[in-house]
């Protein structure tokens, strides 16, 4: 099919930008607003609230500069100013963040998701640049309604206002001292690993960086994050501690590997949907890793040399790209390959395709043929379409989750 067609469906969208998701809910007018309505419970000021998840990929040319946002709905590309050559590229679910020789580039891919727990909100808005941050690369991000906290190569961490940065105002950020790997905000609080002396102390901090309390639990030689609806996991040396909270009190829950792994084979990075349980790590050149938060358990499935994997959580296979370019597909309880497709040529050196995911559909981006594919993973890794580019996708992310 034509890339970034616009079809029918945009016409369909206009309309469904009209409906909240949640019209019966309503917050009360304040005591002395006269006649004005009642705003609707859980509205962004600025942004169109949808029906439906409003999925964007904003990808990145690794020595042009070149970015582009793909709207996954309408099938129609924004293209934003060239940013320098890039270097790496992460999201929090609605900003991407571009690390470059000069420091953070920071894109608004326009939509997100605001989870209710019973119920979920999703907006689009207007796509756009946002500003810059300096500090050197990697960078990895975790945000939540109020802060957004940008870890950086050399272990500094700057903590920017969430209110600021959707306005496009990020300023500069608030450093965050003794921090040595990747802080999560969470539960109106920081998760803050790699504290105290050895660097294996978890600490909770308040808003402006104060310790609350360490926990029980340590995490060895922290690397690799992510937030679930169980909690923070972090990545240590020997497995992964799940940090919780109930009622504002914070715990530490260690879910060992269960035998020693080698240096090599640790999960140091890992990949899932956003808000599942289920989450997946590379476990050496050719196996990964899939931990189940809710069971506490790790299993290591082998998989022949890979360079990226992903799983869309429980019910649904883990997705898994060979140095060869095929895209393969394992049942999480059996490890068993159950489907395998040539998807890409051989990948060669360089910054690695990656997998995205949602609860559909999963998303690769193919810099050598400059393109992108989408694949439906219930359906023997059919793929359901193909974007052709004019550019070449090195990086690339999902936003609007």
């Amino acid at each position: 099919m034509t890339a970034f067609r616009r079809t029918p469906i945009a016409a369909i969208l206009a309309v469904a930008l009209l409906l909240p998701a949640c019209s019966a809910e309503t917050k009360p007018a304040p005591a002395g607003s006269g006649t004005k309505e009642p705003v609707p419970h859980g509205r962004v000021e600025g942004a169109q609230e949808t029906d439906e998840q409003q999925p964007r990929l904003v990808m990145a040319d690794a020595r042009t500069g070149t970015v582009r946002v793909l709207d996954l709905i309408t099938e129609a590309v924004t293209s934003l100013r060239p940013v320098g050559p890039v270097r790496g590229i992460t999201t929090d679910g609605r900003f991407a963040y571009l690390t470059t020789g000069a420091g953070t580039e920071i894109i608004d891919g326009g939509a997100w998701m605001v989870d209710h727990g019973d119920h979920v909100h999703y907006y689009r808005a207007p796509i756009r640049p946002v500003g810059d941050i300096n500090g050197p690369g990697p960078v990895r991000v975790h945000s939540d309604p109020g802060t957004t906290a940008l870890s950086f190569g050399d272990g500094s961490v700057r903590l920017l206002d969430r209110k600021a940065l959707e306005a496009a105002r990020p300023g500069v950020g608030r450093p965050l001292s003794g921090a040595t790997a990747s802080v999560v905000p969470y539960a109106e609080h920081l998760v803050v690993p790699g504290a105290g002396g050895a660097h294996d102390r978890v600490e909770i901090r308040n808003r402006n960086g104060r310790p609350v309390s360490a926990l029980r639990e340590t995490c060895p030689e922290p690397r690799g994050t992510a937030l679930t609806r169980r909690g923070v996991v972090l990545g240590c040396s020997d497995g992964a501690v799940l940090v919780s909270e109930d009622g504002g009190a914070f715990s530490a829950q260690k879910i060992p590997y269960g035998t020693t792994v080698p240096r090599t084979e640790r999960a140091v990075g890992f990949r899932h949907r956003a808000g599942s349980t289920i989450l997946t790590a590379e476990a050496g050149p050719d196996a990964a890793w899939v931990l189940d938060v809710t069971r506490r358990t790790w299993k290591r499935i082998t998989t022949g040399p890979i360079v990226a994997v992903n799983t869309a959580g429980e019910g649904t296979p883990l997705l898994a790209l060979g140095i060869d370019g095929s895209l393969s597909a394992f049942d999480l309880a059996t490890g068993q390959r159950t489907s395998r497709t040539a998807l890409l040529t051989p990948v060669s050196d360089g910054p690695a395709p990656v997998i995205e995911v949602d609860t559909a559909r999963a998303y690769v981006n193919d810099p050598a043929g400059r393109k992108v594919h989408e694949i439906d993973f219930n359906d023997r890794l059919r793929k359901a379409r193909t974007f052709s580019l004019d550019f070449t996708p090195t990086y690339m992310v999902e936003t609007g989750r």
